[in-house]
């Protein structure tokens, strides 16, 4: 793919609207976009200079569409740092489309998804982390998930991740100097020092990892699975999180077969629910299906809510889920709350910690919940102004610039040349600059920009 190439796309969702945007970015965009597109007072687009916005009609091969707006932007100053036209119409799905479509009948090529991103991060717009923001930006769920990932657009993560690299990269230089120049003048490379600069990289690093999961909560989302026994409230917990009549609830034991997915927002942390079939020795073989299910539900869930009876005494099947949540990120909810209590909160966290008791019929201990998965996930401290890793590739490139750190710790304590440290911190560099997409492969930045939808 050249990047000479002019490509368009409608950067509006997929559905009717009061405004529909056709953008097209490239050498030829402002060309092509006045092919489409007459200004109501005869004014050329080729000759704008750029941020200026004209008022006219959008049209194909000569036939009025639309009336519209266009913008016009000159590279560098532009999104994607190309020339870039804007043509806005009324919001329909068969006029966008219309204008589409002439867009590309007068030489423009359909965009790839996140390719407009992918051009802003080639033209030196954005590095990879500040495009990843904006994928994060767009589809935030909550308020803190969109300041984190509006900090992360500005650049907070890059920041960080640059100064602890400079660093790094300072005290190789020094290493480089000494070892490769024994008979010049230069200053000798003192180990307490160079273990000093390393170590305090390395808990840089390490507490960008210690906040991965409490942002992963909050921006991307949490696999949890609301388990429990037959007739406990299940169903109606997922219903009550959900807000919707998602499960099926009856008074008879074993009415969820299946698992009933949704995605909900608990306060400001994004849990995928999984309500699953009552754990129990099943004769029905569908209804053990279910129940299969279930269990392989919990021992991959990242977040287990344990349901309980609480106006009920535990039965073994209880004893033998709290058994399995031994040690795992769980909350123990005794519902049932209205009907009395039966079930002392001390001997749940025996086995688990985070207990509430709720009555999901009604809502009553609702925020309870809330905060006892926010403090499990540990999420009730999360800053979203401060530097994050969003995802999982940060993450892996985080975690081997900590690894080859750690070597050259341990390389400077077992009294190990300079040279065998100089290759550790090496190894931390790539990471880091691999992190920002200084150094990224071509594979990595096709997949990076693979998950954008296209238009953006």
């Amino acid at each position: 793919m050249k990047l000479t190439d002019t490509i368009a796309a409608v950067a509006t969702p997929q559905a009717a609207g009061g405004i529909g945007i056709v953008r097209i970015s490239g050498g030829d965009a402002v060309s092509i976009a006045e092919k489409i597109f007459e200004p109501v007072r005869g004014s050329r687009l080729t000759a704008s200079k750029g941020y200026r916005a004209y008022f006219g009609r959008a049209v194909d091969a000569g036939e009025p569409l639309d009336e519209a707006v266009c913008l016009v932007f000159r590279a560098p100053h532009s999104y994607t740092g190309e020339d870039v036209a804007e043509i806005s119409c009324h919001g329909g799905l068969y006029i966008t489309q219309r204008v589409l479509q002439a867009a590309l009948s007068a030489g423009a090529r359909p965009a790839e998804a996140g390719e407009f991103t992918k051009r802003a991060f080639l033209n030196g717009k954005l590095d990879l982390s500040e495009a990843e923001a904006v994928m994060h930006m767009v589809s935030a769920q909550g308020e803190q998930a969109a300041k984190a990932a509006l900090n992360a657009l500005d650049g907070a993560l890059s920041r960080k991740i640059h100064a602890v690299a400079d660093k790094v990269i300072a005290a190789n230089a020094a290493i480089a100097a000494w070892v490769d120049y024994p008979d010049e003048d230069i200053e000798a490379v003192h180990t307490d020092n160079l273990r000093s600069t390393f170590a305090a990289a390395l808990d840089e690093l390490r507490g960008l990892l210690s906040r991965f999961d409490a942002g992963q909560a909050v921006t991307e989302g949490v696999d949890t699975a609301i388990v429990g026994r037959p007739n406990v409230g299940k169903s109606t917990l997922m219903n009550l999180l959900s807000g919707t009549e998602k499960s099926i609830v009856t008074h008879i034991p074993g009415t969820t077969r299946d698992v009933v997915e949704q995605t909900v927002r608990l306060g400001e942390v994004v849990l995928h629910l999984a309500d699953t079939a009552g754990l129990h020795d099943a004769d029905d073989p569908v209804e053990q299906i279910g129940v299969e299910r279930a269990r392989k539900k919990l021992e991959r869930a990242v977040l287990v809510l344990a349901v309980f009876d609480g106006s009920a005494p535990l039965t073994a099947e209880d004893v033998e889920l709290l058994e399995s949540c031994r040690g795992r990120l769980c909350v123990a909810v005794l519902n049932k709350a209205d009907k009395g209590e039966s079930v002392s909160a001390e001997t749940i966290r025996q086995y688990v910690p985070a207990v509430v008791r709720l009555c999901a019929k009604d809502g009553r201990g609702y925020d309870d919940l809330r905060s006892a998965v926010t403090q499990a996930l540990g999420t009730d401290a999360f800053d979203p102004s401060a530097a994050m890793l969003a995802n999982e590739r940060q993450k892996d490139c985080c975690v081997r610039a900590a690894d080859c750190l750690e070597q050259a710790v341990d390389a400077i304590d077992t009294g190990l040349t300079l040279d065998a440290v100089n290759v550790c911190a090496d190894g931390c560099i790539d990471a880091l600059l691999e992190l920002t997409g200084e150094k990224a492969a071509d594979a990595v930045v096709r997949e990076v920009f693979s998950r954008f939808c296209v238009g953006k």
